[in-house]
């Protein structure tokens, strides 16, 4: 088995057997042949049968007598457990499941975070302003490191679902965060993006406003102009040669939504 970079033992095969389960590689209902497994990642049968208990625990496995360890259905996962929402974007097989889990993601978002947004223009605080502020300059100083453009859209997004004052909501960010990290390393790879930042400033302005029908209008055009650039992309992936760097995830100068 392939180690994982900064991943021990454990962690590479319950991630190994999560992508395959994903995937489609090991079916719901498929009774797991724990030896056999044992065998091919050359782990201990101790060490799978922890990391059965991970997956156990998020719904996707589970173990009873005479039947033996089992995947259950897909309806019973926990899909919006943070790993497994990694999980899924960093283990999408193909471009048009990458992009249907993008378009799920997307719907997600356009019901969360405009109501979000109203929220957090009526009662956001000073603290909350200034850590909007600093995701939003972070935003504009992204130059080409592609990993600082995604911490600070991700930071300002985490801010403004802090600013509801809403734990609740707060905890959305592990649903919104996994995939928008995954989008926003991709996207923008095509060259004629939109630039990302006069956006999320007109969300900001009228959260500092304390405007909650402006804020949700912004936050709906932000929305929309990421559903542009998720369609520009898919042009752009269908037009481009097999050898394209279209798709690629590690691109310079991405811009986050």
């Amino acid at each position: 088995m392939t180690p994982y970079a900064r991943r021990g033992v454990h962690g590479q095969t319950v991630e190994l057997l999560a992508r395959r389960i994903l995937g489609g590689e090991i079916a719901e209902g498929a009774t797991l042949d724990l030896v056999g497994l044992q065998s091919e990642l050359d782990v201990s049968l101790t060490a799978l049968r922890e990391s059965l208990k991970v997956l156990a625990a998020k719904g996707m496995v589970d173990a009873r007598q005479r039947r033996g360890t089992f995947v259950r259905p897909r309806a019973e996962w926990n899909l919006l457990d943070a790993d497994v929402l990694r999980w899924q974007f960093e283990g999408a097989s193909t471009s048009e499941s990458d992009r249907a889990l993008l378009h799920n993601l997307a719907e997600v978002r356009a019901i969360i975070e405009p109501a979000a947004v109203r929220l957090a223009a009526e009662r956001r605080t000073d603290a909350d302003l200034a850590a909007l502020d600093g995701a939003l300059d972070a935003m504009g100083e992204q130059g080409t490191d592609a990993a600082h453009a995604v911490e600070a859209d991700l930071a300002f997004h985490r801010a403004l679902l802090t600013a509801t004052h809403n734990e609740l909501l707060e905890r959305m960010e592990m649903v919104i965060e996994s995939g928008l990290a995954h989008r926003d390393r991709i996207v923008h790879s095509a060259p004629h993006s939109e630039d990302p930042v006069p956006a999320h400033r007109a969300v900001l302005d009228a959260v500092r406003d304390r405007d909650p029908q402006a804020a949700e209008a912004a936050m709906r055009a932000l929305l929309d102009q990421a559903g542009r650039d998720l369609d520009r992309l898919g042009d752009s992936e269908e037009d481009a040669p097999a050898d394209s760097p279209l798709g690629s995830e590690e691109t310079e100068g991405s811009r986050s939504q």
